[in-house]
């Protein structure tokens, strides 16, 4: 039988790389990889679903399956991760404490981006700043006019508006013209080189820390899709997309345990690995749903209650059947 020729959409991670240079084979498919920044990739899959497998944005995806019209069904390949509280810029002139961002201009480059929503759910949780308690402002953070991908309806009270004509929120952050900055990258070189524009948070690895200790949660901000048409016709395959993904991370953390010459252009490898896995576990950056259904359930539970997915999605119905369970030996 000829295998599956597939076009698959990724980043270019650590994590990925064995599947771009061929050291993992997945099962069934002679695939086609492109790597794209998240911006153009989560663009051409949800306007246009250019590829057949592809890297999603947790919340892109969550929008659509609510509404029954994604063309991509789920697989528990987190390729992005991250503890957002460095998300979070602020005019440090002004802002001293997360609580003072209540009846402030938040800045946004897209309101229902993954990395949006769990900033917003860690001021509401632990802070008590609610979406409804601030005025967002959405914009490019490089280049005026962003739009948000997906059309919205977000509940009444949440006050979105658009940056002015030719503006961006780097720029209303630097002029300060806003009080914060929420996105995925930081504000541009301007914002930055500004004294009173820093993280909220001054020790946000701390706080993160002391976030998972509690909450027991990782955030996750994408996951794989398989086109949902492909899956029908061929239903191993969202469990050789797993599998295939799994073997490549496990991998690239086998590179960098190898310290004889350390893998990244970063100081301090070793100990920053130690840290990881003292603080999240050995298996700190894992696959699958069992190990996180906690995660998962957070982020669906607050994607809901923020007006963005039209009904509350439960875990067990975001991912394919075949992947929420795997072979033992």
């Amino acid at each position: 039988m000829a295998k599956l020729q597939l076009s698959v959409a990724m980043g270019d991670y650590d994590r990925t790389r064995a599947l771009l240079d061929g050291r993992v084979l997945m099962d069934g498919v002679d695939p086609v990889y492109m790597t794209f920044n998240p911006e153009e990739m989560f663009f051409r899959s949800m306007r246009a679903q250019e590829f057949d497998i592809s890297e999603l944005s947790f919340s892109s995806y969550a929008v659509k399956t609510a509404k029954g019209d994604c063309p991509y069904i789920g697989v528990p390949v987190f390729l992005s991760r991250a503890f957002r509280h460095t998300s979070i810029y602020v005019r440090k002139d002004r802002i001293k404490r997360p609580e003072d961002l209540k009846g402030k201009r938040i800045g946004l480059p897209e309101y229902q981006l993954s990395a949006n929503v769990w900033a917003r759910a860690i001021l509401q949780d632990d802070y008590g700043v609610a979406p409804e308690d601030v005025t967002w402002v959405r914009g490019g953070i490089d280049t005026p006019g962003r739009l948000e991908k997906i059309a919205l309806q977000l509940p009444v009270g949440v006050k979105l508006e658009s940056a002015p004509q030719g503006v961006t929120i780097t720029e209303l952050l630097d002029r300060g013209d806003i009080d914060g900055f929420i996105a995925p990258r930081p504000p541009g070189a301007s914002a930055l080189a500004n004294p009173n524009v820093g993280w909220l948070f001054d020790d946000p690895t701390a706080v993160a820390k002391d976030y998972y200790r509690r909450t027991n949660v990782f955030p996750i901000m994408h996951l794989v899709g398989v086109r949902k048409t492909l899956a029908e016709q061929h239903p191993w395959l969202p469990g050789a997309v797993l599998k295939a993904f799994g073997q490549a991370k496990d991998l690239a953390l086998a590179a960098l345990s190898d310290t004889s010459a350390t893998k990244v252009t970063l100081p301090f490898v070793e100990e920053q690995l130690k840290a990881a896995r003292e603080s999240l576990g050995e298996d700190f950056w894992s696959y699958g749903v069992a190990r996180n259904r906690d995660t998962i359930d957070t982020f669906l539970r607050h994607h809901h209650a923020q007006g963005l997915s039209s009904r509350r999605l439960s875990v067990d119905e975001v991912f394919h059947p075949a992947t929420y369970e795997t072979y033992a030996i």
